[in-house]
Formats: C-alpha cells, sequence, structure tokens
C-alpha cells in the first residue's frame, strides 16, 4: 500500500506540475524553483513532515523534498552556529545528493556518450 500512495502522490505532483507548465508561460526552471521554495515554505511552517510521512517517498523525492531538505538544513545549522548557519546549512543538508547527482550524471554521460543537439 505504500508504494502506491507513494506513486499517487508523486504522480499527482508532477501532475500538476505538468498542468502548471501546459497552461502557463512559466518556464520550466522557474517552476523547479517554484517547487523548492514550496518545499522549503512547507517546511518552515511545519506543514512538510506530517505530509512527507503519510505520502512517504511520493513527497520526499520530487523538488518539494529538496527544498524541506535545505529549509532543514538551514534551521539546524543557526541552532548551532547562529547567523552563519544560513550560509553554510543547505550546503550540509544537500551535499550528499547533490555529489550523488553530479557523480551519477558524469558516469551517465560517459556510458551513453550525448551529443549537442543542433
Amino acid at each position: 500500500m505504500d508504494y502506491l500512495k507513494a506513486f499517487l502522490v508523486g504522480g499527482l505532483i508532477c501532475a500538476l506540475v505538468q498542468i502548471l507548465l501546459d497552461k502557463t508561460k512559466l518556464m520550466p526552471g522557474r517552476v523547479m524553483v517554484l517547487l523548492v521554495c514550496s518545499g522549503a515554505v512547507l517546511g518552515f511552517f511545519g506543514l512538510y513532515e506530517p505530509f512527507s510521512e503519510w505520502a512517504g517517498a511520493g513527497a520526499a523525492i520530487p523538488l518539494l523534498g529538496f527544498g524541506n531538505t535545505l529549509w532543514t538544513g538551514v534551521k539546524e545549522a543557526v541552532d548551532e552556529k547562529g547567523f552563519l548557519g544560513v550560509f553554510l546549512g543547505g550546503f550540509k543538508a544537500s551535499a550528499a545528493g547533490i555529489s550523488g547527482a553530479l557523480i551519477f550524471g558524469y558516469l551517465g554521460s560517459l556510458v551513453f556518450k550525448p551529443k549537442m543537439k543542433e
């Protein structure tokens, strides 16, 4: 049942984003920023954690989860280091995910030999 719930919630988020892309003139980059910021705002108000516990991976995988990870890292770093934590927390919390994306993206480019579009 957890898999089904994660699939439905993640699919619903993606469907809503696709509708937003199709029905507005927002560029994909701006929509991604909107998702990350929404995840951070939901985390700030304490709404993301209950939603994530209920939805499972369906809420944690999309960009909403990345925004919440950044917010959580900043909040913890500010508690530890004060104002300097505003600048350090997001990097510390998301470093493993960003590093993994870069490393696996590079390995994928070596395997599949990407070409520039013409």
